[in-house]
């Protein structure tokens, strides 16, 4: 694992790759133990004591570190962390297409795409990298963890940003279907827009006075009873954008635990997904200039009620 180039990359576990810190030039720290301890103080030293006893910290020549090891500024260290319980996700993903730089995911309800906060392992780009073993996969567009379908996997740094450019550039297509209130006095198909920010509590968004700064077009595409299917296409990609457009209008998407009342459920909590699915995917390869189009293999089914 030596490398006299500096340029180690500590491997995957279990599809997680490890954290880098920068250690600067320093008299105050005795041993790298010592370093850790005190730039990461809000991590216990019980615990990084732990990291250094099962060889989780390493040094950029990929020598495992102690706790007893003198402290040598100017280079780079990585460590992993241990991981707390994660809920499994009793769902499983599918990939509908992979070239050279780029994979086509089916995300089930209820995965988070990337790790964040309470989800590690539990995650679509931790099960991607732990399938493929390539660290350098990148989601390269949003999808939150309660909607389902379609996402675009990055997988080479080289090409990952002409794919970016498709979304900034407004130059991919995406359609969406969701379940919501039929609402008779509307007329659809409609153009809903609206002045979007963040929103309180902090991981939601809302509609305020102002220039607008997001558009979707909505459209029916069946109806039951009481309940509608409907058809979404984001012109822009603010967080949560459906959501919050379909709420405004009165017609709250089916499930959403956000919008218009924040609600709290379990980690574990599987019974009411959201009735939002990323069902469409179109574009013009910008490499080679192919037509992709794309559709998800899930479905939803407006309810017998």
């Amino acid at each position: 694992m030596m490398n006299k180039s500096n340029t180690f990359m500590p491997p995957l576990q279990n599809g997680i790759g490890a954290s880098v810190v920068f250690a600067p030039k320093s008299l105050k720290y005795k041993t790298i133990f010592e370093f850790f301890s005190t730039q990461f103080s809000h991590i216990s030293t019980q615990e990084w004591q732990r990291r250094f006893d099962d060889g989780l910290v390493f040094n950029q020549e990929g020598e495992k570190l102690n706790t007893t090891q003198m402290y040598q500024g100017e280079q780079h260290l990585y460590y992993y962390r241990h991981l707390p319980y994660e809920a499994e996700i009793p769902f499983e993903h599918k990939i509908l297409f992979e070239n050279e730089h780029f994979i086509v995911v089916d995300k089930p309800h209820f995965l988070t795409v990337s790790p964040t906060g309470q989800y590690v392992q539990q995650t679509l780009l931790t099960r991607l990298k732990r399938m493929t073993n390539n660290a350098a996969l990148t989601p390269i567009h949003r999808l939150d963890r309660e909607t389902a379908g379609l996402i675009l996997i990055s997988k080479q740094m080289t090409t990952r940003g002409i794919y970016q450019q498709l979304f900034a550039q407004q130059q991919i297509q995406k359609t969406y279907h969701a379940i919501a209130a039929s609402r008779p006095e509307l007329n659809f198909p409609l153009c809903f827009s609206a002045c979007m920010q963040k929103g309180e509590p902090f991981y939601t968004m809302k509609i305020i006075e102002g220039i607008s700064n997001s558009t979707t077009d909505i459209a029916i595409l069946e109806q039951q009873g009481r309940w509608a299917k409907y058809e979404l296409k984001p012109v822009t990609g603010k967080q949560h954008q459906l959501r919050v457009h379909m709420n405004a209008l009165g017609i709250a998407l089916k499930n959403d635990r956000f919008y218009p009342v924040v609600q709290h459920i379990g980690q574990d909590d599987f019974s009411a997904p959201l009735q939002l699915l990323a069902k469409y995917l179109d574009f013009i390869d910008p490499i080679t200039g192919q037509n992709f189009s794309f559709c998800s293999s899930f479905d939803l089914l407006l309810p017998r009620e």
